[in-house]
């Protein structure tokens, strides 16, 4: 045995890791040099292995790091990176659907955490319509199976030589290497299928591997192939709804008229005791089917003449085909007390009333049930926590509520890298690395298309039990729940079509150079210093065919007056199960939608083909540019029982952005489709030939001032950050390891707040406002200290924590008036004035938590366990919570594993946080005010409660090279439930149902 000093050890990890991140083993088994003192290689294998070989690179770092170390990461219960991250210590994950998809760490949002492979960034494409618009940074890791990965390195603190763009953390992941394996031949095959119970349904689930190395083992091969087709379905009641209050609002008995003494007769409440209570807007059913066809590979390349050169061309490609199909069924409790029928639930004073018999009505509160809530900032407000919504006994059927069904045809998402890194040790004391990569990720939906009916009948019943339950709901005087009307006006007509694409392109090539020299000069061991340069491009934009016709409805009755038949064929009702995983008992669970191959029949028949540049949306576009510069100097210190590591990394960050601005009506003429393209004398960049979803409709004279015409306005931003670190790690004995981090990082804003396009501006008395961007956003700053202690008191064996604080300087604030001002032209009087712009500003945050982790084998039986908990308090100088972050997260997991068998059972646990998108909109004003009885008080966020899951695996050696695998997630088919103010207003809740895995392995 040869005992390695903590420097020594740091340095040959830094060595076998990519590019120039330290302390990460990418591959154990491949021999690499060592500065004097060499390292015993243990081989153990299985999930024993892997916890091993995790907890050696942990105890190692001089950084405060975890580690996956998954050679054998088929023993996991886990289908992507995602879910195997979440099991450690401060790391959790947003899940959607049935799968992990976004990561963050200690009580961030995803946007905080920056993961790179093999060294650098890598774009990925996001699947679903909103997220492909929401210019997100997060990382969607759906697209990487976890077959493909070595190991991956969470960063909890940060050195100078780490790629910077994490706040919160760093996760490098580390793809395999062919030179690592044991034999010249080698690879595994695996065959099985994945079967989805919610919809009953099963899908191929393939892949499989193969490395060759020649017989000196200077070159190898490694090639892999996936191809993993899953069906997915989430059912849900929420309390989505169109029109005005798509959520919950307040009873204001002056605007609801028919809420009064004699309706509540008998009740015990007088119509003033109404006022203020918050009621729901709506009560909506909703489920959403995908098929997730999952394929793609990579190969490595490694070239290795000899010990001082390292050669490795990896290429990774992933694409994911998931069209999908969303059903709704909601309510209009809102419109109806106000005695709206404009069947889009529009409560302006302008909109359509209800009308019955010539006269207007009003639906009356029957049979309320009052509670008192106590919501998250503290107040005391009442909820009305059942009802009975009802028009007048006699009443015509008005307007109740809306469906809705959009299929999203060409759904898809991709992700692909090509890096090369090369490492040459010029001599004993000095080595050098390069790293060139190129990366492109694509989210895209070819067409979302559906069909919007509005409901008539003469009321609704709701009563909402507890927080994970479905509530009771009922309809009256509806008719059945399937398209058409019936002769007493119930029923359902068609009010409303939507047809456009989404193309969501990210890409980035970058080049970095590293040089480590080795010296001893008294504590100064090895001093490193590098540059990196990466250029990188958003685009993003909506797409849209015209409609040949239009739904014209009467502004007065709010009924649909043009001739749009209401198919009533082609259509399909909920699923007999829809909700079964909800509970709540009896409610109204059905609904209906027309078939994907109906909805796109129609849109077809309904769109014409004008040009694909009347088809551009530009006010929808993202067109930015970003380019990174960095270099960075860090020196590597040793001492008796310690080492650690001082550095100062020095970053630019140059945005260019094209962002959309609108030009007033009347001053450039729109081009009509297929016509010679209009020039602007006034704004010579303006866009003519764009639609931006304009009316076109056939027989229509075109009007070339009838809508807004765009211009791309160029602004480019620089901004400079230094980036001082320190770690040091200090041998309290053989086995007990202290540590201390103190770092500054940064992290950039979303694209949407530095480059979205501008609103139609509008100016009155208050002055001019109008809605947009702000490009001055500079990037987020945050000074880290961390403490940590671990004991590790045997093999596999673990006590560790962690204290840690956040100081974040730069954090958006959205909503913002006059933060930033622009200067567009005055519709009113037509000349140029200075204009506020509703928009994001900054401000500041922290972050201050422990993590704490525990895991060891039981004797000599083959069982052990893992666990960790973490909690991280966030605080925001305006009062808000922090979306995304979860104050507590916690892992336990059991294993059992001998020579022929070995099984695991995991429990992940993630507590509530703020649900948002990771790119909300600038304009969205999330930091307003709501007056609720008086008393001013935050808008209510929507909270994700705190949900449980549970995953299981077991893997059995049939033959020495034969093996069968089983797992499940989700089992107990965890209900994720949403809520606003507090637990008595419930928002969505939803369920996914479990997933099940069968394989069979052959390695050779």
């Amino acid at each position: 045995m040869f005992k390695q000093k903590p420097l020594a050890a740091a340095v040959s990890l830094a060595v076998m890791s990519f590019a120039s991140l330290p302390a990460v083993a990418q591959n154990q088994a491949e021999p690499q040099p060592m500065l004097n003192n060499p390292v015993q290689q243990v081989q153990v294998t299985g999930i024993r292995g892997s916890l091993q070989r995790s907890l050696s690179v942990k105890k190692d770092a001089t950084a405060n790091v975890e580690v996956i170390s998954a050679e054998d990461v088929g023993k996991m219960p886990d289908k992507n990176l995602a879910d195997s991250l979440q099991r450690l210590a401060g790391v959790a994950v947003r899940t959607d659907y049935d799968e992990a998809e976004k990561v963050s760490m200690r009580g961030t949002n995803p946007d905080m955490s920056l993961i790179i492979f093999n060294g650098h960034t890598v774009s990925g494409g996001d699947w679903y319509v909103a997220d492909q618009a929401s210019s997100s940074r997060s990382t969607s890791l759906s697209l990487m199976p976890s077959h493909v990965l070595q190991q991956a390195v969470v960063y909890k603190t940060s050195q100078a030589n780490i790629v910077d763009g994490g706040l919160a953390g760093t996760i490098n992941v580390s793809t395999r290497r062919p030179l690592a394996a044991k034999e010249k031949i080698s690879g595994v095959v695996s065959v099985g299928a994945a079967y989805a119970d919610l919809p009953g349904r099963w899908g191929p689930d393939m892949n499989g591997s193969v490395t060759w190395k020649n017989d000196a083992g200077t070159f190898g091969v490694l090639a892999s192939v996936f191809k993993e087709k899953r069906f997915v379905r989430r059912d849900s009641v929420s309390r989505f709804a169109y029109g005005t209050s798509s959520g919950w609002d307040v009873i204001n008995t002056s605007t609801m008229l028919g809420i009064t003494d004699a309706s509540l007769a008998g009740t015990g409440y007088k119509a003033s005791d109404l006022n203020g209570v918050r009621l729901p807007g709506s009560m909506s059913s909703e489920f959403v089917e995908s098929e997730r066809d999952r394929k793609g590979g990579m190969v490595s390349l490694q070239f290795k003449p000899n010990r001082d050169l390292d050669v490795v061309l990896t290429g990774f490609h992933s694409e994911m085909g998931a069209d999908n199909h969303g059903r709704l069924t909601s309510s209009a409790i809102y419109s109806m007390l106000l005695g709206k029928n404009q069947p889009l639930g529009a409560t302006a004073a302008t909109s359509a009333n209800t009308n019955s018999n010539g006269q207007r009505v009003y639906a009356q509160i029957r049979n309320p049930v009052i509670v008192t809530e106590k919501t998250v900032y503290g107040h005391e407000l009442k909820v009305l926590k059942a009802a009975d919504i009802m028009f007048a006994d006699g009443t015509t059927p008005q307007y109740v509520g809306n469906s809705e069904g959009f299929f999203r045809d060409g759904a898809k998402a991709t992700s692909a890298f090509l890096d090369l890194d090369a490492k040459y040790i010029v001599n004993d004391d000095l080595t050098v690395k390069t790293l060139l990569s190129t990366t492109r990720g694509v989210g895209s939906t070819k067409l979302d298309q559906g069909l919007t009916l509005a409901r008539y009948g003469t009321g609704i019943s709701y009563a909402l039990g507890g927080l994970h339950d479905a509530p009771y709901v009922k309809y009256h005087g509806a008719g059945s729940n399937q398209p058409g009307l019936n002769a007493d006006g119930s029923g359902y007509t068609i009010v409303d079509r939507a047809a456009s694409g989404v193309r969501t392109v990210d890409k980035e090539w970058s080049a970095q150079f590293d040089a480590e020299y080795r010296m001893d000069r008294g504590l100064l061991k090895s001093f490193e210093s590098g540059v990196r340069f990466a250029d990188h491009e958003r685009t993003s934009g909506r797409r849209g065919p015209a409609f040949r016709n239009g739904i014209t409805v009467d502004a007065t009755t709010g009924k649909v007056t043009s001739n749009t038949p209401t198919p009533t064929t082609g259509w399909v009702g909920y699923p007999g199960d829809f909700g079964s995983g909800l509970g709540g008992g009896w409610w109204d669970n059905t609904g209906f939608t027309y078939t994907r191959d109906a909805t796109k029949e129609y849109i077809a028949a309904n769109t014409k083909v004008t040009t694909p540049e009347w088809e551009r949306r530009v006010n929808t576009e993202i067109d930015m540019r970003e380019r990174q510069s960095a270099a960075y100097l860090m020196a590597n210190l040793e001492g008796e029982r310690w080492a650690g590591n001082v550095g100062l990394r020095y970053t630019r960050t140059q945005t260019d952005a094209n962002i959309a601005t609108p030009i007033p009506a009347g001053q450039c003429a729109r081009t009509e489709p297929g016509k010679p393209a209009t020039t602007c004398p006034a704004y010579p960049g303006a866009i003519t030939t764009a639609g931006n979803g304009a009316a076109y409709f056939d027989g229509m004279v075109f009007n070339p001032l009838g809508s807004v015409v765009y211009y791309l306005k160029p602004v480019s931003r620089t901004f400079d950050k230094w980036l001082p670190s320190m770690n040091l790690r200090y041998e309290v004995s053989k086995d007990q390891i202290a540590r201390f981090g103190a770092s500054r990082t940064i992290g950039r804003q979303n694209y949407n707040i530095l480059g979205s396009g501008f609103g139609t501006p509008t100016c009155d008395a208050n002055g001019c406002r109008v809605t947009g961007p702000n490009p001055d956003m500079r990037p987020l700053v945050s000074d880290n200290v961390d403490l940590s202690y671990a004991w590790y008191f045997g093999p596999r064996s673990v006590l560790a924590v962690s204290a840690f604080h956040s100081k974040i300087d730069g954090y958006a604030k959205t909503g913002a008036t006059g933060a930033s001002t622009v200067d567009l032209i005055d519709p009113r009087d037509q000349t140029v004035k200075t204009f506020a712009i509703n928009t994001a500003s900054q401000q500041g945050a922290k972050i201050s938590g422990l993590e704490l982790q525990y895991e060891q084998p039981i004797g000599d039986t083959g069982f052990g366990f893992t666990s960790n908990v973490s909690r991280a308090k966030t605080k925001v100088d305006d009062g808000r919570p922090m979306v995304g972050a979860s104050e507590w997260a916690g892992n336990l997991g059991l294993y059992f594993e001998n020579d022929k068998l070995s099984t695991r059972l995991v429990a992940n646990y993630r507590g509530e946080y703020v649900s948002s998108t990771t790119a909300p909109s600038p304009t969205a004003n999330s930091q307003g005010l709501s007056v609720i009885n008086g008393v001013a008080m935050p808008t209510a966020p929507t909270y994700a409660d705190a949900v449980t899951t549970l995953a299981f695996s077991l893997n059995y050696y049939l033959t020495k090279n034969i093996e069968l695998a089983f797992s499940a997630n989700n089992l107990t088919n965890a209900k994720r439930a949403q809520y606003r103010y507090s637990e008595e207003e419930q928002q969505k809740l939803d369920v996914s149902g479990r997933q099940y895995y069968v394989n069979l392995r052959y390695k050779f």
